[in-house]
């Protein structure tokens, strides 16, 4: 069964007068968008407006996404200075991303550097991975590495170097090892809850304001796969 965040089973990872960091569920939305579903963003609103008592409108903006079949760590900004800075750190790659995912098929090596050209087709929303350069494609690269085999699965981690549009989703499906649960890309079927392996793991910055050095990590779903990584 799939549970999607309210107010009141908010998993909160780090909150402080600047910012505020949710581990987004399977399904959550983090910015409202055509389905007119309860976006994250409004959640965390209501959150701090019932925690603080606080009348009228709560400021917050949305520093990133996550594809909503996604889950792991959003960052929100409670300030709009906040909002500004966090916008710079993660447009000038200030920030270290760690993903954690699930695949099927092992990577033809234990550790490796990944780098494509995405080209992203509006239409059905997806990103292609080419070898080579072609026509409106963007440069893409990350590490991965293998850090345990399970029964039929491998769980990879991998740090981005860039963030385009499905990037790991993409690359990791170019190498042949499609992410489970993911039919858009590859995985030959779904997930009971729709959502896929992968996992915003770690995240680790410079605070805003107080600029103490800030690490993050959210804990993976409960579900057997993850259970056993």
């Amino acid at each position: 069964m799939k549970i999607v965040s309210n107010k009141s089973n908010l998993q909160v990872l780090h909150e402080d007068n600047h910012l505020i960091v949710v581990n987004k569920r399977v399904g959550d939305i983090v910015q409202g968008d055509k389905t007119g579903d309860k976006p994250l963003s409004d959640v965390v609103k209501e959150f701090i407006k019932d925690k603080y008592n606080k009348p009228g409108e709560v400021f917050l903006g949305v520093v990133h996404r996550l594809d909503r079949p996604t889950t792991g760590i959003v960052v929100f900004a409670r300030t709009s200075k906040a909002l500004t800075r966090m916008n710079e750190l993660f447009s000038n790659r200030e920030t270290q991303k760690t993903y954690w995912c699930i695949v099927k098929n092992k990577p033809s090596n234990t550790e490796d550097k990944l780098v494509h050209f995405l080209k992203r087709n509006e239409k059905n929303n997806t990103s292609k991975a080419h070898l080579k350069e072609v026509p409106d494609s963007k440069l893409a690269s990350l590490d991965y590495k293998i850090i345990k085999e399970l029964n039929n699965y491998f769980a990879l981690e991998i740090n981005l170097h860039t963030g385009r549009h499905h990037q790991i989703r993409a690359q990791l499906s170019a190498i042949g090892s499609p992410i489970k649960g993911d039919l858009k890309y590859g995985f030959d079927r779904s997930n009971p809850d729709g959502g896929i392996h992968l996992h915003a793991r770690k995240l680790v910055f410079v605070h805003p304001v107080t600029k103490e050095n800030i690490e993050i990590i959210a804990p993976t779903p409960d579900d057997v796969i993850w259970n056993a990584v």
